[in-house]
């Protein structure tokens, strides 16, 4: 998938300004050696530094660490799989925003995460939890399959476990979880009634690979009138968005 930075950063600034209290969650120590994973545009790793971290932020994204290097300059980033990643020293404590529903060697980045860090050190992460975006991802399912797109309809390129899953999964790679929370957070969407095309497009657009862009253009209209009763409060859109939120450590 290709991504648009630029849009990402003008249009959906929500996924970095929620994760502005996951940074308070982490609880940088000045000095320490910490690794964002999948940092976007590079908006919460230049916090991490200004915190007094030395800092490194990786993206799978060439697009992403483009536009984080231009922005932040002071910064060191990377392009880098989250599913299989190596650094020779060590890390205090490895961050992730928004980013870990993405990947999809869980396992693999799991113990990448895990290899990385110093004995005692710490796995802070918020992600897409289950039942994230369930109504938008419905509705955008039966649409397709209205419409014929029965393949891409079939799309599932997310990961949104349960608390209780990922915790277990952390634990089998050697992981002590000592905090864990999954809740709901309505996520305002820009725009309007527009907003929902416009996510869809940020960070769906896999489900219209090969759609001709009338068709397109109709489906997205039908999937924002099926939401409009959930996602429409006095012209204010919100998605039904689900999060995970965690503390993992790695036992000495």
């Amino acid at each position: 998938m290709n991504w648009n930075a630029d849009l990402y950063d003008q249009k959906h600034a929500f996924v970095y300004q929620f994760g502005e209290n996951v940074v308070e969650l982490l609880d940088v120590k000045p000095g320490e050696r910490i690794h964002d994973v999948g940092c976007g545009t590079g908006y919460l790793t230049r916090q991490i530094k200004n915190l007094g971290a030395d800092v490194v932020g990786t993206d799978y994204s060439p697009e992403m660490i483009a536009q984080a290097q231009k922005l932040y300059p002071e910064v060191k980033f990377a392009v880098a799989d989250a599913g299989n990643h190596q650094f020779i020293e060590p890390f205090d404590a490895v961050f992730s925003n928004a980013a870990l529903h993405w990947v999809k060697n869980q396992d693999g980045m799991i113990a990448s995460v895990y290899n990385s860090l110093k004995p005692g050190g710490r796995f802070v992460a918020e992600m897409g939890g289950k039942g994230n975006v369930d109504k938008l991802l419905a509705a955008t399912q039966s649409t397709l399959a209205k419409y014929g797109y029965h393949e891409q309809a079939k799309i599932n390129q997310w990961y949104f476990p349960s608390l209780g899953e990922y915790a277990s999964r952390l634990e089998s790679h050697g992981f002590r979880v000592t905090f864990a929370s999954h809740f709901d957070r309505k996520t305002p969407l820009q725009d309007g009634a527009q907003g929902v095309a416009k996510w869809i497009e940020m960070f769906g657009s896999v489900y219209f690979k090969d759609i001709p862009e009338q068709d397109k253009q109709q489906i997205l209209a039908e999937i924002t009138e099926i939401l409009r009763p959930y996602y429409d409060e006095n012209g204010q859109w919100y998605a039904d968005y689900k999060r995970l939120r965690f503390i993992a450590v790695k036992e000495i």
